[in-house]
């Protein structure tokens, strides 16, 4: 067999989200987590992360870019998503807090007002500054086992 690898922007919707889902439970597991993904979106999850301390179960909501969105408010789901070439792991309504620092004006928009969400591909310098500490580091290793 002749491995190649793939081109993310050939890649279908449903494709590209179980990509992303890899690339992330990959990360996640430099720091003690166990993914699993879900097949809909459960109490707003596209995947639960499962610590090996036994305690501590996250809610991720995996996207493309960063979002904030009405529907994910108090509910303690965790917002996974890249920037640049990182993930960015952080608590939503934190997410929320951050994002109404430095960017208030998305609160004022057609998109967060009638849709009740609003996202951006392009994250300001401010903006990833502030999100520097939720930003995971990857081990980029094998371990044995």
């Amino acid at each position: 067999m002749t491995w190649t690898q793939i081109e993310f922007n050939k890649l279908n919707a449903r494709q590209k989200e179980n990509f992303n889902f890899q690339k992330i439970a990959a990360v996640l597991a430099d720091y003690g987590f166990n993914c699993i993904k879900l097949t809909d979106d459960w109490n707003g999850a596209d995947f639960l992360a499962y610590h090996i301390d036994g305690e501590t179960t996250l809610k991720v909501q995996l996207k493309s870019r960063l979002t904030v969105a009405k529907k994910y408010q108090y509910k303690n789901i965790y917002m996974a998503f890249p920037i640049n070439d990182k993930w960015c792991l952080i608590e939503h309504d934190e997410l929320l807090t951050i994002v109404n620092e430095v960017s208030p004006s998305w609160f004022q928009t057609v998109s967060w007002n009638e849709n009740g969400k609003y996202g951006t591909g392009k994250v300001s310098l401010v903006l990833q500054q502030k999100l520097q500490p939720y930003l995971l580091q990857t081990m980029n290793t094998v371990s044995e086992f």
